[in-house]
């Protein structure tokens, strides 16, 4: 599968290098070199990652199809915004037709808003509270 990630922060990376040593293609965009630098050095992208990097905005379409998102099975944003998150995921699946998009949103208020649009979103939030909630009344 061909994997487009937007976001090479701990969740991205982590993704990132767990679905490449699964065999998947993986594109990872970020805006700052550093962040690659960063989990490149820490392991979690270590030498295992056969996957690709790409600097810059994952909200910019040209830049989205130079990462290879008119090929991309999935794509997934994980960048530390909603709104970015939110505009990158809506331009993957509706401009692009990417077949499947996960959108990572921290305001539970903007899943409802959002929740008929075809886009896959996961609220860390709400699965937080969730998992905290069933802790307590076990």
């Amino acid at each position: 599968m061909r994997v487009l990630i937007v976001g090479c922060g701990r969740v991205g990376s982590r993704l990132a290098a767990d679905m490449s040593a699964e065999g998947h293609e993986v594109t990872i965009v970020d805006r700052n070199q550093r962040q690659f630098d960063l989990f490149a050095t820490r392991g979690v992208l270590g030498p295992a990652f056969k996957g690709n990097f790409v600097i810059g905005d994952g909200c910019d379409s040209e830049l989205l199809k130079r990462a290879g998102v008119e090929g991309a099975d999935a794509f997934i944003a994980v960048t530390e915004g909603d709104n970015r998150n939110i505009m990158a995921s809506e331009i993957a699946h509706h401009v692009f037709k990417v077949p499947r998009v996960v959108c990572r949103l921290y305001d539970p208020a903007r899943e409802d808003a959002f929740k008929n649009s075809g886009i896959h979103f996961y609220c860390p939030t709400l699965v937080g509270a969730a998992a905290i909630h069933k802790l307590v009344e076990e």
